[in-house]
């Protein structure tokens, strides 16, 4: 039987970033669902805080090279990698001088998130999802983490949907208490619509506020987990309201055991539908 294919996206991950609830599940269950007899690949942005040096991180030439188009603007796309040798595991970068170069991840000295965070967002899920192609390697499943990911499930459905190289993908987020306090740019559903999407998404997402954006983003993923142990009431509104396969909280201990099957019910309600 071919092994299942899980592609882990995360807005961090240790030891390249401090530890946190995000960085520490996105380092920890990769390993295991690999080691549980899954194929993955990780993905996290190149934040200018992460130590190439240290981390010897290294471009990849074959798979740099490409501009991808945000807001009617040609962004460069570079490709890097490391590997994690204790867990047997490489994780590409997602690198662009413009967005990602600057020392601080997501918000500025004085603690302010960024005002472009919504096109680092959407140049991160693109990067992946392009990346992913040239490499030939088709995810069953793409599992997203941190905010800065959970475009993933509207690119996948809406902007990918014809690409036969994605046609069997599903995607599931997973829920933190990380939001973001300061509502994306006012011109973000503009943005959406220059890069192709029709105009009942555009309308879905003129309010940016972090809330609204999870909220829509639920409708199109195939599955959603809870990784915060206690979410905050309005994420718990959130998950409770989904129409979509679920997964609530479970200790670190069981998350490799559930996750994993978790991701085989997600492939297997595809089939069935």
């Amino acid at each position: 039987m071919q092994k299942k294919k899980v592609l882990f996206v995360s807005q961090e991950i240790a030891p390249f970033l401090p530890k946190s609830e995000v960085s520490n599940i996105a380092r920890r269950l990769p390993q295991g669902i690999q080691e549980a007899g899954k194929e993955i690949r990780v993905f996290t942005p190149r934040f200018g805080s992460i130590n190439e040096r240290r981390h010897q991180l290294h471009e990849v030439i074959r798979l740099s090279g490409m501009n991808l188009i945000i807001d009617d603007t040609d962004h460069p796309l570079i490709i890097k990698v490391a590997s994690i040798s204790a867990a047997r595991m490489q994780v590409y970068f997602i690198d662009n001088d413009e967005y990602f170069k600057r020392k601080n991840c997501v918000v500025d000295d004085k603690g302010e998130f960024y005002e472009d965070n919504d096109e680092r967002s959407m140049f991160f899920c693109r990067g992946v999802l392009e990346t992913v192609k040239k490499l030939g390697w088709q995810p069953d499943v793409i599992h997203c983490h941190g905010w800065m990911t959970v475009l993933m499930a509207l690119y996948i459905k809406k902007l990918y949907s014809k690409d036969p190289h994605f046609a069997d993908t599903k995607v599931v987020l997973s829920l933190y208490n990380d939001g973001f306090n300061k509502n994306w740019d006012e011109r973000f559903a503009d943005k959406l619509k220059f890069d192709g999407f029709d105009e009942e998404i555009v309308d879905q997402l003129k309010d940016t506020s972090y809330e609204n954006i999870i909220r829509v983003m639920t409708k199109y993923a195939d599955g959603i987990n809870v990784a915060s142990e206690d979410l905050t009431p309005e994420l718990r509104t959130i998950f409770d309201e989904a129409t979509c396969l679920k997964q609530d909280y479970v200790p670190e201990e069981n998350q490799t055991k559930v996750m994993s099957e978790f991701f085989n019910k997600v492939i297997e309600e595809t089939v069935l539908i």
